[in-house]
């Protein structure tokens, strides 16, 4: 058996007006992440933990901004793909450990959702997922609301 880790980091500005996903949920504020796809920050480092514990590259070489057919995708569909590639080298996912960095919305009311949608996908368990969230006390582009950022490490076993 052959297990492996990974890390993903992910940051994107935030805009007025914009819609806000998170998880692969709509989260209802005033301003939403700026990106190619969706900008789902949370998402994107859960499948760049992913790929890198399988060392399969990372998110922007499967799926590069200069594309257009990834212009506004649903990030979900990103993960899926993310899955699949996985699935290819007989990996299974273990378990995934999140963070995210936002001075607002509130997240926490939003987390057992997020689990749900993202367990769906994944095809995992939502108990094997973990989603935090935490500010930066003001402090930084996340502390002034200008920007979101995100963390994620994996565990991956290959039977």
């Amino acid at each position: 058996m052959k297990i492996r880790t990974g890390f993903g980091y992910d940051v994107h500005q935030l805009r007025e007006g914009l819609p806000f996903w998170l998880g692969g949920i709509q989260v209802p504020h005033t301003h939403g992440a700026l990106g190619h796809s969706d900008a789902d920050v949370l998402i994107h480092v859960i499948c760049d933990a992913l790929l890198g514990a399988a060392n399969l590259r990372d998110i922007g070489f499967h799926f590069p901004d200069t594309d257009p057919q990834y212009k506004g995708i649903d990030s979900k569909r990103l993960l899926a793909e993310v899955v699949r590639l996985l699935r290819e080298k007989n990996y299974q996912i273990s378990n995934i450990d999140s963070t995210i960095c936002l001075e607002a919305p509130k997240v926490n009311p939003h987390i057992p959702e997020m689990q749900r949608v993202l367990a769906e996908v994944l095809g995992i368990s939502a108990d094997d997922i973990s989603i935090k969230a935490t500010t930066t006390e003001k402090l930084g582009f996340v502390g002034r609301r200008e920007g979101v950022a995100a963390y994620a490490s994996v565990l991956i076993v290959q039977a």
